[in-house]
C-alpha cells in the first residue's frame, strides 16, 4: 500500500507555475521584494481581509522579527502546546516564556489563568490558534489593554478563516503565518506578519532587509528573511486554488467525523458556528480510561498500515530536551494531558474518502 502522511503539499499543475515564473526567468529578478513578490502581498491582503501585510522567508522569522520590530523585553505569556518554533522564537529574542495552561474546549490559552501570570516584567501575550481553533480574541484583548501589553498572534494554523467575518490575521498587535509546504496554504516555505501599525510596519520591513535604510546608511542589526520570487509564485498559484482546496478538506474532515463523532472515549475538534474553519488539521483525544487503545497504540497500527498520524503536539515545548531544568510541565496539566492523548489524522485535499473508511476501520477496530 502506498504510503499514506499526515499531510500532502498542495501544488498547482506544472504548467501553470512555469507560466508563473517564465517573467522570473526573462528578468533575472529573483529576489529583494520583486514582481511576485509584490504581487502576491496585495493578492494576501485582500484575501485576508488584513489592513497590512509584509512577506518573509517563513513564519518563524515571522515571529522573531515582530517581537524585535516590537522591541519587547522581559516576559511573555504563551503556551506550551504549540510547535517548537514558537517557544524557540521568544528565547531566541531574548524573552522569557511564561507558560499558561490550555482550555479544556479548543486547545488554546486558557483566558482564565493568564491574568495571574502578569507582573511587572510582563511585556506581552503570545497566544497560539490550534488546529484551526480560534483563541479567545476578545478576552485576551481586553486583558492586554487593561495591563498595556502587546498581543501577537502565532497564526499558522489559521490560515484563510474568518471569525464573525473578519479576517483572523486582523487580531492583536500581529498575527504570524507559516507558509510551510505542509500548510494549508504555502509557498513551499514562506511566512507574513500581518499588521495595523505602520511604524512597526516600516520597522519589520527593515530588519528582514539586514536593517538597511538605504545605499549607504545601515542603522539597525537586522536579518535576511525576505521572500524569494519563486517561492512568491508559488504562493500565486495556490492562491488561486485555495478555496477549491479547503472545500475538499472539509469533505475529509466530514467523512471522520460520520465514522468516529459520538464514539466513548474518542474527543473530536469542536466546531464554532463564528468561525469560518480551513480544515486544517484532524485531531483526536484518546481517552485511555474509556478506549480501548491509547493514543500510542493506535499511532503503532496505523504505522503497521503504513499510515503516519502524528503527535502533534508531543511533547510540550516546556518539556523539550534543550529547556530541561528550565520549565515545569507539571504546571500546565491540561496541555500535559492533552500531549498525551492526541493524535493527529491524516488530511488533505485529494485524501481518497474511502481511505479515510480504511483509518477510522483500522481505530475502532
Amino acid at each position: 500500500m502506498e504510503r499514506i502522511n499526515v499531510t500532502k503539499s498542495s501544488m498547482p499543475e506544472f504548467e501553470e507555475y512555469v507560466d508563473e515564473i517564465r517573467e522570473i526567468w526573462e528578468s533575472h529578478k529573483l529576489t529583494n521584494m520583486g514582481p511576485r513578490h509584490e504581487k502576491l502581498r496585495g493578492e494576501l491582503k485582500n484575501y485576508l481581509n488584513v489592513e497590512n501585510i509584509d512577506l518573509l522567508t517563513n513564519g518563524h522569522m515571522a515571529l522573531e522579527l515582530t517581537m524585535q520590530a516590537m522591541e519587547l523585553k522581559g516576559e511573555v505569556i504563551t503556551t506550551p502546546f504549540t510547535f517548537a518554533s514558537t517557544t524557540h522564537a521568544l528565547v531566541r529574542s531574548g524573552l522569557e516564556p511564561v507558560f499558561c495552561d490550555i482550555n479544556e474546549n479548543n486547545y488554546t490559552l486558557d483566558v482564565s489563568k493568564i491574568e495571574p501570570l502578569i507582573n511587572e516584567k510582563t511585556c506581552a501575550i503570545l497566544p497560539v490558534h490550534v488546529y484551526g481553533n480560534l483563541c479567545d480574541v476578545d478576552a485576551i484583548g481586553r486583558l492586554a489593554k487593561k495591563h498595556g501589553l502587546k498581543v501577537i498572534y502565532d497564526a499558522a494554523h489559521a490560515f484563510g478563516e474568518t471569525f464573525r467575518g473578519e479576517g483572523v490575521g486582523s487580531f492583536g498587535d500581529a498575527s504570524c503565518f507559516s507558509f510551510h509546504a505542509t500548510k494549508v496554504f504555502h509557498t513551499v516555505e514562506g511566512g507574513a506578519v500581518c499588521y495595523a501599525d505602520l511604524e512597526f510596519g516600516r520597522k519589520l520591513g527593515r530588519l528582514k532587509n539586514f536593517g538597511i535604510k538605504n545605499q549607504e546608511i545601515v542603522d539597525m542589526v537586522g536579518a535576511n528573511a525576505k521572500m524569494n520570487e519563486f517561492c512568491a509564485a508559488m504562493g500565486i498559484c495556490n492562491l488561486r486554488h485555495i478555496e477549491d482546496d479547503i472545500a475538499k478538506r472539509k469533505k475529509v474532515a466530514e467523512r471522520y467525523e460520520q465514522h468516529l463523532r459520538g464514539v466513548k472515549g474518542i474527543r473530536l475538534n469542536p466546531t464554532d458556528n463564528d468561525l469560518k474553519s480551513n480544515y486544517a488539521y484532524f485531531p483526536v483525544l484518546f481517552d485511555p480510561e474509556v478506549f480501548a487503545k491509547s493514543r500510542d497504540v493506535v499511532f503503532s497500527e496505523l504505522a503497521g498500515h503504513n499510515i503516519y498520524s502524528r503527535k502533534y503536539f508531543y511533547p510540550l515545548t516546556n518539556a523539550f530536551d534543550c529547556y530541561k531544568g528550565r520549565f515545569d510541565p507539571s504546571l500546565t496539566p491540561v496541555a500535559l494531558r492533552v500531549s498525551n492523548q492526541v493524535l493527529t489524522l491524516p488530511i488533505y485535499p485529494d485524501l481518497p474518502l474511502d481511505t479515510v473508511d480504511m483509518i477510522c476501520e483500522i481505530i475502532l477496530g
